[in-house]
């Protein structure tokens, strides 16, 4: 279980402070897909940061499976079970998208396991696995490898940073059916997604709104998405390959 109590984060922007997240408190149990969506500049993916590690907050506290991670590197966290895919996929030279996944996933996984997790997110595995990590791969493969390294890793907690962003229609539609496949079978282990898109939302146990650097709204699914499509306050529907709720 992730807690988040009272947290805020601020920023040195010319000379004053500005707030990002601004007392922020919520729980995410075991078991369940969360998404937070919200306004552009909304806060989502500082907030998704301060809970992998990467940034650290200016106040209150990050609590998981009650030990109080607040102060701990995005490395230990990791090793403490929670796994992040950012937004903008980190290039590796000189790694293969082989050893990539056998890295995320802590042990030396076969060929056949390391493909499957390739598979699972759309790409022909015997056409990625040797290949280097690097420029030579666009940026919808890098999010699709950066995903599968995730799913391999295993984590008790996953959060995906915006994870539809550059990948086709044709592969969104697999990685939904690798979130649901996550959250049926796996039950002990959460998801939260960083997302305005409404398939995503669609498959929410619930879904968190941010707003300003402030929790908005929180609530069942079915509660919460028709009044979002649609609405200013929150975020409005546009269909696109990689549309959803901008």
């Amino acid at each position: 279980m992730l807690q988040i109590k009272n947290l805020s984060f601020t920023v040195d922007a010319d000379g004053s402070d500005k707030e990002i997240i601004r007392d922020i408190s919520l729980t995410i149990p075991d078991g369940k897909l969360y998404v937070i969506t919200g306004p552009n500049g909304g806060g989502k993916s500082t907030l998704a940061k301060l809970i992998a590690g990467i940034e650290k907050p200016t106040a209150g506290q990050i609590i998981f499976n009650g030990e109080d991670i607040t102060d701990m590197s995005i490395t230990d966290r990791s090793k403490k079970g929670i796994g992040f895919a950012f937004q903008q996929p980190v290039k590796f030279k000189g790694i293969r998208v082989l050893d990539l996944i056998r890295l995320a996933a802590g042990r030396e996984l076969s060929v056949t396991d390391a493909c499957r997790y390739l598979s699972l997110v759309g790409l022909c595995a015997r056409e990625y696995i040797d290949r280097e990590v690097n420029s030579s791969l666009s940026g919808g493969e890098l999010k699709r490898i950066e995903i599968a390294t995730v799913i391999a890793g295993n984590s008790l907690l996953t959060v995906f940073d915006e994870p539809e962003a550059g990948i086709d229609l044709w592969s969104f539609s697999n990685l939904i059916e690798v979130f649901q496949k996550q959250r049926e079978e796996i039950a002990n282990r959460s998801i939260l997604i960083i997302s305005h898109q409404e398939r995503i939302l669609n498959i929410a146990d619930e879904i968190i709104v941010l707003n300003s650097g402030r929790l908005e709204n929180q609530g069942k699914k079915d509660e919460l998405l028709p009044s979002l499509i649609g609405t200013s306050s929150a975020v409005r529907e546009c269909r696109g390959v990689n549309g959803g709720l901008d």
